[in-house]
C-alpha cells in the first residue's frame, strides 16, 4: 500500500510503499479514503513525541481517517465489512497512521459510523479537531451571555471550538489578524475579533472586568488565563496550567482529546444537521501529503483535507 511515512527520527516523511497491516483481536482494518494535518502530526514528525509514545518506525503519519471498513479482527461485532467509518488512530505506538490506504484501528474506541450526509473528505477532518474542541468548551462550559476568549480561534480547533462556544449562546471572543482571518471567525460565530498582537489591551477594552471562561489553543498561556475573570475557567491544549490559578480560584483543564464513539457520533450528527460546519481551507492528496505538512506550520484558516484513495 502507498503510505506517507519517516524511517527515524532526523528523517523527513516520504511517500512509500509498505505491507497492509493485519488487524488484531479487537481491531478493524479501514481502507481509507480521507485524512487530515493536525498539530499532532507536526510533533510526530520532529520527535517531539520521543518518551511520549514509542515509535515503531516506519511511522505512517496522520491521526485522522475516513473509508471503509475492510476487514475485521477477531471479537469485532460493532463492524463489519463495508461499513462507513471515521475517527482518530488512537493506538499505543506511533506507527501505523491516517496517511495510508490501510490502517487497523481498535473497534471500540476512536471510531464510529459516517451518517448519511457526511461525505469522507469532511469526516476525514473531522475528528480529532472536532473532540478537541468539543471537549474543550464542555470544559469550560460556557452559558448563554457570557463571554469566552477563544486564543487560536483560526485553525482546526479554533474553528469548531468558536461554533461550540456560540451555540451555547456564548458571546465569543476570537484572536485574528485583520482582513482574511477576521472575516472567517466572524463567520463562524466570533462576535469580537481582536489581534494577537494587542490582544491584552483589546480584550480589556471589551470586558474590563476579564472574561467568564479561554479556550487556549495557541499563544501564551500566562497572557491568555491573565485575561479571565478570578472565579473563571480555563482549558488549554497545549498543557498550560496557570501558576496562579489557585489564588484566582480559576476553574482549569489540560484537555487530552477524548475521541469516543459517542463523541464522535455527535459531531457528525451536528455537521449532518447543520450545527457544525467543516471548514476545509486546502485539500492535498496522498502524495502532496508530506507538502502539506510543512504548509500547516505556516498557519491555515480551518483545515487541510488529505484525499488518499485514488
Amino acid at each position: 500500500m502507498r503510505a506517507v511515512a519517516f524511517g527515524g527520527f532526523d528523517e523527513a516523511p516520504v511517500l512509500t510503499e509498505l505491507a497492509v497491516p493485519e488487524p488484531a483481536a479487537g481491531e478493524v482494518l479501514v481502507r481509507v479514503a480521507a485524512s487530515s494535518v493536525n498539530g499532532f502530526d507536526l510533533g510526530s514528525v520532529g520527535g517531539f513525541l520521543k518518551g511520549v509514545y514509542e515509535y515503531e518506525f516506519p511511522v505512517v503519519v496522520g491521526k485522522d481517517f475516513a473509508g471503509t471498513v475492510a476487514a475485521v479482527g477477531e471479537g469485532v461485532s460493532e463492524y463489519a465489512v463495508g461499513d462507513a467509518v471515521f475517527g482518530v488512530v488512537m493506538r499505543p505506538t506511533l506507527g501505523q497512521g491516517g496517511f495510508a490506504e490501510y490502517v487497523a484501528v481498535p473497534a471500540a474506541y476512536g471510531v464510529a459510523r459516517i451518517p448519511d450526509g457526511l461525505d469522507e473528505v469532511r469526516a476525514g477532518v473531522l475528528g480529532l479537531a472536532g473532540t478537541a474542541a468539543l471537549n474543550s468548551v464542555d470544559a469550560v462550559a460556557p452559558g448563554a451571555g457570557e463571554t469566552v476568549l477563544v486564543s487560536g480561534a483560526t485553525g482546526g480547533v479554533g474553528a469548531f471550538a468558536v461554533q461550540f462556544a456560540a451555540s451555547r449562546g456564548a458571546r465569543v471572543i476570537a484572536t485574528a489578524e485583520p482582513g482574511a482571518e477576521a472575516a472567517f471567525v466572524t463567520a463562524l460565530g466570533a462576535a469580537h475579533v481582536v489581534d494577537r498582537g494587542g490582544l491584552v489591551e483589546r480584550v480589556r477594552e471589551l470586558v474590563p472586568g476579564g472574561v467568564d471562561a479561554a479556550v487556549h489553543l495557541a499563544g501564551d498561556g500566562a497572557e491568555v488565563s491573565g485575561l479571565v475573570a478570578d472565579g473563571g475557567r480555563f482549558a488549554s491544549t497545549v498543557h498550560f496550567v496557570p501558576e496562579d490559578a489557585e489564588a484566582r480560584g480559576l476553574n482549569t483543564a489540560v484537555i487530552m482529546s477524548d475521541p469516543s464513539p459517542e463523541t464522535l457520533a455527535r459531531l457528525a450528527g451536528d455537521v449532518v444537521e447543520g450545527r457544525l460546519r467543516v471548514p476545509i481551507a486546502r485539500r492535498y492528496a496522498l502524495s502532496e501529503a508530506a507538502g502539506a505538512i510543512g504548509d500547516f506550520t505556516g498557519g491555515t484558516l480551518g483545515k487541510f483535507a488529505v484525499s488518499v484513495a485514488v
